[in-house]
């Protein structure tokens, strides 16, 4: 990666970017994978530094949250218990959404469990400068890290969908199930009703299917390395807070949130690893 040049650098990243695999940027610039891979991992790195250190202080005034399913190497049901010691299975990454300016102030990779909750919670609130209202999905983990991480300074509720049977036959097999309404409760303080919603962060895991080749849904395409997959989605966010302008705000979500006062192009993306 060292021989490569910042103009190299940029082109790879922007096809990464735009949710190409890695074996198809080699076959598109001529680098070898290994050289693209070290870029991905160092660049990752770097990425998630700046925004760790940057999303702080963070004054949100209404947050979402939701996880989204991937897996590296098999999906859980196909993993032996050497596959699983190596990090291979299901991966779910919980996302933090400002429905406001759209900036994703933090992002954990882990299982769907309680303990992935809880430090999820904890990093959101250490970012967060003053009482926000949040919503969830009904996911139950959420219940008490919510609570340890906020305590009462926070109004929150939950939006339960309810779903109807799965759609029957084999054409329609990998259909969802029909959603039928949703339910909203409120767990702490006083959340505006009109506003208990997820919506968009629902709709930024459509944008991560999108850009990243690894999230794509029936396809071969996925992780291999679980540490690669963290970085890849390092690299995503910095892309997407820093570099995109969001259609409805016409400025990138770090420009809204007050973080950042341009749009940032590739090269300062690659920059970061100077």
């Amino acid at each position: 990666m060292n021989q490569l040049s910042t103009d190299e650098r940029a082109r790879i990243l922007a096809a990464l970017v735009e949710g190409n695999s890695i074996r198809a940027i080699t076959r598109m610039t001529g680098k070898s994978r290994n050289t693209i891979d070290k870029l991905l991992c160092d660049l990752g790195r770097a990425c998630s530094e700046y925004q760790d250190k940057t999303f702080r202080n963070l004054h949100c005034k209404r947050i979402q949250c939701d996880e989204i399913w991937s897996f590296v190497g098999a999906k859980e049901k196909n993993c032996t218990a050497e596959m699983k010691a190596c990090g291979a299975g299901d991966v779910w990454t919980w996302i933090a959404l400002d429905a406001d300016t759209k900036l994703v102030p933090c992002w954990f990779l882990g299982e769907r469990h309680a303990g992935a909750a809880y430090h999820f919670m904890h990093d959101l609130a250490e970012r967060l400068a003053q009482r926000v209202q949040l919503t969830t999905d009904g996911h139950r983990a959420y219940l008490s890290a919510v609570e340890d991480a906020f305590g009462a300074n926070i109004d929150y509720a939950m939006l339960n969908k309810i779903y109807g049977n799965a759609p029957e036959g084999a054409e329609v097999r990998y259909s969802p199930a029909i959603c039928m309404g949703t339910k909203r409760a409120v767990i702490s303080g006083k959340p505006d009703f009109n506003h208990v919603s997820t919506s968009y962060v629902e709709r930024q895991n459509l944008t991560m299917r999108m850009s990243m080749r690894r999230f794509t849904r029936l396809t071969n395409a996925h992780s291999k390395k679980l540490e690669n997959h963290g970085h890849a989605i390092a690299i995503h966010y910095m892309y997407y807070n820093f570099a995109r302008i969001h259609s409805s705000l016409r400025v990138t979500p770090a420009m809204e949130a007050g973080v950042s006062d341009h749009v940032w192009s590739v090269e300062e993306i690659i920059a970061l690893l100077k």
